[in-house]
């Protein structure tokens, strides 16, 4: 199989929209992703996979911490900037959890420790475990499904 027959098939899981934030020496970094799973329940444990290409690789490497912001679908915008599918500067309020910035007024924002790292094929994939969690009223998620944003109401009405 070539690249894009494997990215067409991975394409029609469709996934949340998260954007993955970090700290280094007073800067804060994003990057919008949507490979993340937890692992597991005790010790509560997740994992995010940042490509060997991404400027955010390093800067996990070197914070050892990493929060996890899960979007709702009026965040779009928001994802938009942390891929650098929008280049103008824009004003971001973080909040602060466990001592890491998070995105205001995402879904979900979780804080973790990186506890191991796993290099596989052009991926590294982080091991966090869950130092602190927020939960904010539930909103629908953005998600992303077949190399598009969409959300749980276009969705519905698609069927």
């Amino acid at each position: 199989m070539d690249d894009r027959q494997f990215r067409n098939a991975m394409g029609k899981f469709a996934t949340g929209v998260n954007v993955i934030t970090t700290e280094v020496d007073g800067n804060i970094h994003g990057m919008t992703a949507n490979a993340f799973m937890s692992v597991s329940l005790d010790p509560k444990l997740v994992v995010i996979s940042i490509g060997k290409n991404a400027s955010m690789l390093e800067k996990i490497r070197k914070s050892k911490k990493y929060a996890v912001n899960i979007l709702s679908h009026d965040q779009k915008e928001l994802s938009m900037i942390f891929a650098g599918q929008i280049k103008e500067d824009r004003d971001i309020s973080f909040e602060r959890l466990a001592d890491l910035p998070v995105i205001e007024g995402a879904n979900t924002q979780i804080s973790c420790e990186v506890v191991n790292e796993h290099i596989e094929g052009d991926h590294s994939l982080f091991i966090g475990k869950v130092i602190g969690i927020k939960l904010e009223e539930c909103s629908n998620p953005l998600l992303f499904y077949k190399g598009q944003y969409t959300s749980i109401e276009r969705a519905k009405s698609a069927v």
